[in-house]
């Protein structure tokens, strides 16, 4: 049986800031004060540049924009051939 740790690639969660801010008309700009995030932090979940997410972070983006998680952040899992 194979863990997850043998796995070489389990998958990726991507974040979809831009697509979302896009659909509701707000800019980043917007978001940042209505989130009170700075202009970095959120440019880097726009740009899908995040390493860790903070929830603390996307609970205020999502209360801010009235979405879900998961129209944010989307776990794509890769085909592992054996």
């Amino acid at each position: 049986m194979d863990s997850i740790y043998s796995l070489k690639d389990y998958g990726k969660v991507n974040i979809h800031l831009k697509q979302v801010l896009i659909e509701k008309g707000i800019t980043r700009g917007k978001l940042c004060n209505k989130a009170a995030l700075s202009y970095d932090l959120v440019n880097r979940y726009y740009n899908n540049k995040i390493i860790r997410v903070d929830l603390d972070v996307i609970a205020r983006i999502c209360y801010v924009l009235d979405c879900k998680v998961e129209d944010i952040l989307k776990y794509t899992k890769e085909d592992i051939k054996k």
